[in-house]
């Protein structure tokens, strides 16, 4: 899971109605001008308050808007917070979440803090996996998109260029400096799993920050070779530096998947068909090109997300 994804603490408090933590509202009761029922009640949104995470949120609201629903939308620092007792499910109705993160979230939740990876990184075996164990939990997973958002590595272009490299498995047997997340050494989807599975010999393990500025700059400047970053990193072009596939599948499925209650469900049975729409367009080359706008052009994510749906016709 990305470190990002498990900062427990804002850069500032700001009050949320129902989630204890912090966390932005928004919330939005005018539906006029949207097709079909416009009398459906609200649909609590919550999610995660990284810009990748406010985007897809912000498609949800816009979409769910669209089909008649006023919308509450709660993002919060971590998954802990809106996962706490009586919030999802609960208080808070749909989450834009990640497949293999909502998963193993929810077996430490029923095994404990020690229990082994339920993560899987074949798709359909992580996702019955997380049904079986959303669906003990109160919470329906619908299908997921083709967009996944994993942890990957990356090179400079010219480093690439230099030693031939197509692929993670391109660095066997090569000796690297790794700059990634405090927590990356030792664990099989990080540090451990580019040693043991890649034979990749990590000579020194720079902990500077999950895809943080002073990763891209260590790896740009040659003080590593390796840098850790996500599959949906949309700066990586803009700087000289380019991914290197997870050719031998370390990673577990982290598919874009919506995450609903499932008592919600039961009466609001529509929501599967508008946020499937999504799923069904939505891909990891279109996530990277949407980040870029709001990392490089400073867009808004909201307005990312209302371009995006407009010009994939699901606004219309």
């Amino acid at each position: 899971m990305h470190l990002r994804r498990v900062v427990a603490v804002c850069a500032a408090a700001v009050m949320s109605v129902a989630v204890v933590g912090c966390g932005t509202t928004t919330k939005s009761e005018n539906n006029a001008g949207k097709t079909g029922n416009t009398n459906k009640g609200t649909v609590t949104i919550a999610g995660q308050s990284f810009p990748e995470a406010t985007l897809v949120a912000s498609m949800y609201q816009l979409l769910l808007e669209h089909a008649g629903y006023s919308t509450n939308v709660k993002l919060v620092a971590d998954r802990s917070v809106y996962m706490g007792k009586g919030q999802f499910p609960g208080s808070i109705d749909v989450v834009p979440e990640y497949l293999g993160g909502i998963t193993d979230y929810l077996n430490t939740q029923a095994k404990g803090p020690n229990a082994k990876s339920a993560a899987s990184a074949d798709v359909a075996a992580a996702l019955a996996t997380g049904r079986k164990l959303a669906s003990a939990a109160g919470i329906t997973l619908l299908d997921p998109a083709k967009a996944t958002d994993a942890n990957a590595f990356f090179v400079t272009k010219k480093y690439a260029e230099q030693n031939h490299l197509t692929n993670l498995s391109s660095l066997r047997g090569k000796s690297v400096v790794l700059a990634s997340a405090p927590d990356c050494q030792g664990r099989t989807d990080c540090a451990g799993g580019l040693e043991k599975t890649y034979g990749i010999k990590i000579t020194k393990d720079l902990t500077l920050g999950f895809a943080s500025d002073q990763t891209y700059q260590s790896v740009i400047k040659g003080e590593s070779q390796l840098g850790e970053t996500s599959t949906t990193d949309g700066t990586l072009d803009a700087q000289g530096l380019q991914l290197l596939p997870d050719d031998l599948g370390i990673q577990p499925a982290q598919n874009l998947i919506p995450a609903v209650s499932t008592s919600f469900l039961s009466s609001h049975a529509d929501v599967k068909q508008v946020l499937g729409k999504l799923m069904t367009v939505l891909t990891t080359a279109d996530l990277v090109k949407l980040n870029g706008e709001i990392s490089n052009e400073r867009k808004k994510p909201a307005d990312v997300a209302k371009e995006y749906l407009t010009e994939k016709g699901l606004l219309g």
